[in-house]
């Protein structure tokens, strides 16, 4: 089987991670965050990968090379113009096999895509959606189906009066099996939406769907979806590579790791060349990429902070992101899901929180903020 990812976006809601580089290939634990789709995907049989690039698709490439590190073989299709999800499938139609995944590139899934290809098979469909339940379908577009999983229709963000009668909310998981034939259907070179245009023309007329209420989802393009995605690793509650890597102990330190007199609580994900000041405290739910320093008596939780970055003596990390290379100084507090961005400085004694975002390069001087 065949699979197009869908990665041209600019990846705006998850500033300033993204500032300088395409979601794609921001890092997730230990790895960028393409690579779980492609490790998902070759897990399912997926051999052949076509990534449908827009934004910034060299540092793509450069980043995720042939796929043979995650045992699929990896292509690469640059849209001229954005030309919406449909459009970006239809650009890579000379490379084509009749029956083909389609995949939005910026979800953190286990779902059973072996299951929903032999579902499409069976159906005859021209397509069939992935869907997933929610509790709160209010910031979705909901998938109605019949009993038989064929598609009668959507309801966009719905209302609590819209609701009546829906005995479960099933929205698209972004996962699609297509026959080559509804190409057909969208016009090339111009923007063409597969949600909003191609679905809708399908309804009654071969638009199949499939549920999978057991599978694990999550949409990680904001920063409180990354956190959040970051912790279900880390705990295992998705089915990752990962997991392996951490083992029974939920814990997976790299060489040259110096931490004495500090503590390190599982589950944690520490890389190579760190090293944690005396009596600090790390963990649980960290992740700290490769060269970080972490100085004496701070206490890092529930956090990411990633490669080369320095936290100095005293400081207080919870539910936030510390970009590459960025430098904290002696006394600073950075919590509630605030996210600084690479190679940001950060003088003594500041308090960020409440959402903040540093975006590259910004220098606060001491007790420039406190909240």
């Amino acid at each position: 089987m065949q699979a197009v990812i869908l990665v041209g976006g600019k990846g705006t809601r998850l500033r300033p991670l993204t500032s300088a580089r395409p979601k794609p290939v921001i890092t997730l634990v230990d790895r960028p965050f393409m690579a779980y789709m492609l490790e998902w995907l070759r897990g399912h049989g997926v051999e052949d990968v076509i990534m449908s690039c827009g934004f910034e698709p060299t540092q793509v490439q450069q980043a995720l090379g042939d796929g043979s590190d995650w045992g699929v073989n990896l292509r690469y299709v640059v849209e001229p113009e954005p030309r919406g999800t449909a459009g970006a499938v239809k650009e890579c139609e000379p490379l084509l096999e009749e029956r083909f995944l389609v995949l939005n590139g910026d979800v953190l899934t286990d779902v059973d895509v072996s299951a929903q290809i032999r579902d499409h098979e069976a159906s005859g469909a021209a397509a069939t959606l992935g869907l997933v339940p929610v509790d709160d379908p209010s910031a979705y577009g909901l998938v109605l189906c019949d009993d038989a999983g064929s598609v009668t229709g959507f309801l966009e963000k719905p209302g609590a009066d819209e609701l009546g009668g829906i005995r479960e909310y099933l929205i698209s998981a972004g996962i699609y099996v297509l026959e080559r034939s509804v190409l057909d259907m969208v016009a090339p070179e111009r923007a063409v939406s597969i949600e909003r245009e191609v679905w809708p023309k399908l309804v009654g007329a071969g638009l199949h769907a499939v549920s999978d209420r057991e599978a694990y989802w999550m949409d990680i393009g904001t920063p409180d979806r990354y956190l959040h995605a970051t912790y279900d690793i880390l705990d295992g509650d998705v089915v990752t590579a990962v997991r392996q890597k951490l083992g029974a102990g939920f814990l997976s330190t790299g060489e040259g790791l110096s931490a004495d007199e500090a503590r390190i609580v599982p589950p944690a994900m520490v890389g190579s060349g760190v090293t944690i000041g005396r009596r600090s405290h790390v963990g649980p739910l960290v992740v700290l990429g490769d060269g970080v320093t972490i100085g004496a008596h701070t206490r890092v939780e529930r956090s990411v902070v990633l490669d080369g970055a320095t936290i100095g003596d005293r400081c207080e990390i919870t539910d936030a992101v510390i970009g590459p290379g960025a430098v904290l100084g002696d006394g600073v507090t950075v919590r509630g899901r605030a996210m600084l961005g690479d190679d940001v400085r950060v003088g003594d004694g500041n308090e960020l929180a409440h959402g903040v975002k540093l975006f590259p390069g910004t220098v606060l001087g001491p007790q420039a903020i406190r909240f």
